[in-house]
């Protein structure tokens, strides 16, 4: 019995567990001022997700969707045709616009074979009062000549007042002509005019044509850059509205972080600092970027509506800063990076 009381008390002072218990505080030592170190050193959030553009395609013309070449999820190229509204109503409106036209070019070959018209009558009213100048120096000519004569009593009284009576038809004769030539040019300026309101209403019309030709050409939606689409929105024979929403394309080869940090974090942040990146979806993969901006407003300026400490009780918050970061080698990951995926980033500050 007391041999193995005495065995027991040197089990108890055996320094094993002594060096098992001074192994775990090393251990635990070592860890905890490696997280410290590493805290004192970085900057880090987990408050940061992927981000890729995002176009949406949208009609820029209203009908009825007439066929639609891809699917969802599909990936698709810039310009790439992908859906197509029934143009039928705007083809017969152009058809019907185009018929205007040719009308409007048949109403200035009228115009201008008016105005042509008009000016040879105008060359023969000035043809006119050339002649009817010659005609009056003949006839005040005749007229003198017979008074002379008839102050010899050479002539009788009606041979003088025949040649006065021509003088006067000549004179009024004139008088015509010059009326005429003031109508005829009156009657030019009118048919100018015409001509004039004549092209300005075919040139109306051509607009006319290019604008439908323009909203036809709209009937086809085509890919605004390459990448893969969403969900789709819309069914074959489905009505849309110009400027509703029918799907849209993630851009699959520009990825970038926004991390959030605090404002209390980002003091020493600039432009170009490296910065480490782990995806919550693939633990395994570390990343690596820098920084490209730093936003110059808080996330909170940038929401519906953004508090206004001015007004009710104010309650301080820590406030975040969004951080643009750019990803090294982007391509090498683009089997792994989707939008929206969750990210820690870490930052070297010292």
């Amino acid at each position: 019995m007391e041999q193995e009381t005495i065995q027991t008390e040197k089990k108890k002072k055996s320094p094993l567990r002594y060096f098992i218990i001074g192994a775990v505080v090393i251990a635990a030592g070592i860890f905890g001022w490696t997280k410290i170190s590493y805290a004192i050193a970085h900057e880090t959030t987990d408050d940061a997700q992927i981000e890729t553009q995002i176009s949406p395609v949208l009609p820029r013309a209203s009908g009825y969707v007439k066929m639609i070449d891809v699917k969802d999820y599909d990936s698709v190229k810039a310009g790439q045709l992908l859906v197509e509204i029934d143009d039928a109503e705007l083809q017969t409106q152009l058809a019907q616009m185009q018929a205007d036209y040719e009308s409007a070019q048949a109403d200035i070959l009228n115009a201008q074979a008016a105005l042509k018209n008009g000016d040879i009558g105008l060359s023969t009213n000035r043809g006119n009062i050339s002649l009817s100048s010659i005609k009056i120096q003949q006839a005040q000519e005749d007229f003198e000549r017979n008074q002379n004569l008839y102050n010899d009593q050479a002539i009788t009284k009606k041979q003088l007042d025949d040649s006065k009576f021509n003088l006067e038809q000549a004179k009024q004769q004139s008088t015509n002509n010059q009326s005429e030539l003031s109508t005829a040019q009156s009657r030019i300026a009118i048919l100018q005019a015409s001509l004039q309101k004549a092209q300005a209403g075919l040139a109306t019309k051509a607009a006319a044509i290019q604008q439908q030709q323009l909203k036809i050409s709209y009937t086809k939606i085509f890919a605004p850059q390459s990448g893969k689409l969403g969900k789709l929105n819309i069914v074959a024979g489905q009505y849309v509205q110009a400027g509703s929403p029918l799907f849209q394309i993630v851009n699959d080869t520009t990825y970038w972080v926004v991390a959030n940090f605090k404002e209390t974090q980002i003091r020493k942040f600039y432009p170009g600092m490296p910065v480490e990146i782990e995806l919550d979806a693939y633990p395994d993969s570390t990343l690596h970027g820098s920084i490209a901006s730093l936003s110059e407003a808080t996330g909170a300026r940038f929401s519906v509506l953004p508090p206004d400490n001015a007004s009710g009780n104010f309650v301080k918050v820590t406030q975040r800063v969004p951080v643009k970061i750019s990803i090294n080698n982007v391509n090498d990951y683009s089997n792994i990076l989707r939008a929206g995926l969750s990210a820690y980033v870490s930052i070297k500050t010292n």
